[in-house]
């Protein structure tokens, strides 16, 4: 009964749609739920994720992929945007989950050992609240089982944003951003590295050059969105 006067005042909405939600249902409407613009990027080993760092000679990526792929006109992208910057890390959780609850399924991903998230400097995550990319990783954790390993990397400059900057730009303004700071505990580990959205790459590629600083590691990288 309780439960029941609560939605009634406080009523779950899908994030997308804008839908009173069932009881069944979480975040999304089932309706909404169905037509995630899913990659299935996860399962193939040639895909548009993977290729976008084909060309970087640096550090040698194993495998890369994205939970979904839309534009910034999808339905979908104010999904991201609301973790961002409007306090709502449960939707980083949820679609971690769903990300998790496909990776281990994959042949590609069954050697990961540790998730290491993408890190915030300290002043962005005090004034956001969390890391987004923390918040994704423990979801994916979840259904999973693979330890999350926030320690290993840090972020020790503050930047611009990146959104409006073209690759050149970005890569610049990232260089020097991150360091690896105890690479006693990802040595010998295949690692999945997590982020939000991927679009150039430069902030995935600083810092996969960071952890394989780290000797005998591998580089697995996984991302919520991809932007195309």
């Amino acid at each position: 009964m309780i439960a029941q006067l609560f939605s009634l005042f406080f009523p779950r909405l899908c994030a997308v749609c804008g839908k009173s939600l069932i009881f069944c249902e979480k975040l999304l409407c089932l309706g909404c739920l169905s037509d995630l613009p899913r990659s299935g990027f996860w399962a193939r080993e040639e895909n548009p994720v993977t290729t976008l760092f084909d060309d970087w000679k640096e550090v040698a990526i194993t495998h890369a992929c994205a939970y979904l792929c839309y534009t910034k006109e999808s339905a979908y992208h104010p999904l991201l945007h609301r973790l961002k910057y409007k306090g709502e890390p449960q939707i980083g959780q949820e679609l971690g989950r769903w990300f998790g609850s496909e990776l281990i399924q994959s042949t590609i991903y069954q050697n990961i050992d540790i998730i290491v998230p993408v890190p915030l400097h300290p002043k962005k995550e005090r004034k956001r609240g969390y890391n987004q990319s923390f918040v994704i990783a423990e979801g994916i954790a979840e259904v999973t089982g693979w330890c999350v390993e926030s320690g290993a990397l840090k972020r020790i400059r503050h930047t611009a944003t990146q959104t409006l900057l073209n690759r050149e730009e970005r890569q610049k303004n990232i260089t020097g951003a991150f360091a690896l700071a105890a690479p006693e505990r990802i040595q010998e580990k295949h690692i999945l590295l997590i982020d939000d959205v991927l679009t150039t790459g430069a902030t995935l590629q600083a810092c996969a050059a960071e952890l394989c600083k780290a000797s005998g590691c591998k580089i697995y990288i996984a991302t919520i969105a991809y932007i195309e």
